[in-house]
């Protein structure tokens, strides 16, 4: 890494420009395009999203306030807000889809090793949805309440690493359970899902394929106990069954036995009824299965929070997916630098560190070790006392 670039310069030199040249080829992107090329637009929202910018104008203010450091961040010139908002309303999402997929293959790759459980050498994945609002009146195609519009990101979380391997975006009439007719199913993975999940047609599906779910049961399921396995209750394991269903259609949709697991938390005292169709893994690892979805809440989190996607920097339905593809693509960019500088920071940390840091001209392996800091000594050296006399 050359110590003259800035510390965004450096991050921008981990995505694969050659493939990403050859996605935007493929989809045209850049024909009769005289400024702010689709590469300027991802560095413009990558800039964006890691210095929290959250309004076009507020980009345009803060990079003409740099404008000495913009040709050593790779800029070319000052993107005006609405030479910006056409170019978000024109070029093609795709390319920044394309992006993000290949930079998840690339971050999945890094991460193949880690395991989630110490274990379970398994792939696990967490499966969940969040909904993000928006006003009805500026953005009409993703229509939700009769009021509201709102758009939802549906993720499958690799939790090795915590690298998204599957997002689909839709509007927020779309109901969560229908995610799992396009997803692919990997023989032998986890799937980790709340009960928003369950309908037994599409969980047998996954069943019949070869892999494995763990959810929490929907209240009054209509099932009885076909036998029980012994257990320790002071592990908070009550009660590790084999069930039937009995209602007539759920036993159609589902002929096959299911386990169930009841469980007490020894931090919240609250009982969880998981079910799985796993009949070998140990009842508490079926727990920490369960325990680790949380990951993908934590991910909705970071994205929000951090990636600033809840205000958009325009109205379109194109402009919406280039930003939050964009967000994802960031995300998992930070991801892959940590891996491949071998950084024992955490994401939120390194987010931090560049938010303040992105002009400085520092060695990004050095930049993103932050010195811990040390708690300070009470110094005890022999003083004179004015007042002794």
């Amino acid at each position: 890494m050359n110590k003259g670039k800035t510390l965004f310069a450096q991050v921008m030199e981990f995505v694969p420009w050659k493939n990403f040249s050859r996605i935007v080829e493929r989809h045209n992107g850049d024909s009769g395009v005289r400024t702010l090329s689709c590469a300027d637009i991802f560095r413009v929202m990558a800039f964006a999203q890691l210095t929290w910018r959250e309004s076009l104008r507020d980009i345009e203010v803060c990079l003409t306030a740099n404008q000495e450091k913009l040709f050593h961040m790779g800029i070319k010139s000052i993107p005006y807000r609405s030479t910006l908002s056409d170019a978000l309303n024109s070029r093609d999402w795709r390319i920044y889809h394309a992006l993000a997929m290949r930079l998840i293959l690339k971050a999945r790759e890094l991460y193949s090793e880690e395991k989630p459980l110490p274990d379970l050498d398994a792939t696990i994945y967490a499966l969940d949805s969040t909904t993000i609002d928006l006003c009805l009146s500026l953005f009409d195609w993703a229509p939700f309440r009769t009021t509201k519009a709102a758009v939802k990101l549906h993720t499958l979380l690799d939790l090795r690493g915590n690298i998204p391997a599957f997002i689909h975006i839709s509007d927020g009439k779309m109901a969560d359970v229908n995610v799992l007719d396009i997803l692919q199913i990997e023989a032998g993975a986890f799937y980790i899902m709340d009960r928003g999940y369950v309908d037994y047609t599409r969980l047998f599906k996954i069943h019949q394929l070869g892999a494995f779910f763990v959810t929490r049961t929907k209240q009054g399921m209509n099932a009885h106990r076909v036998y029980s396995a012994p257990v320790d209750r002071s592990t908070g394991i009550i009660c590790d069954q084999m069930v039937a269903l009995d209602g007539h259609y759920a036993r159609q949709n589902y002929p096959e036995h299911l386990r169930r697991i009841r469980f007490k938390d020894p931090d919240t005292g609250k009982t969880l009824v998981f079910m799985t169709n796993n009949t070998m893994l140990p009842p508490l690892t079926i727990a920490a299965l369960y325990k680790a979805r949380w990951q993908v809440e934590l991910f909705f989190k970071w994205i929000k929070q951090h990636l600033k996607i809840k205000r958009f920097m325009g109205t379109s339905e194109n402009a919406v997916k280039i930003q939050i593809w964009s967000a994802v693509s960031t995300y998992v960019l930070i991801a892959i630098v940590k891996k491949e500088l071998h950084l024992e920071a955490s994401l939120y940390t390194l987010l931090q560190i560049l938010s303040v840091s992105v002009f400085e001209k520092t060695l990004i392996s050095s930049a993103l070790r932050p010195v811990p800091t040390q708690s300070d000594e009470v110094i005890t050296a022999k003083q004179l006392n004015l007042f002794d006399f």
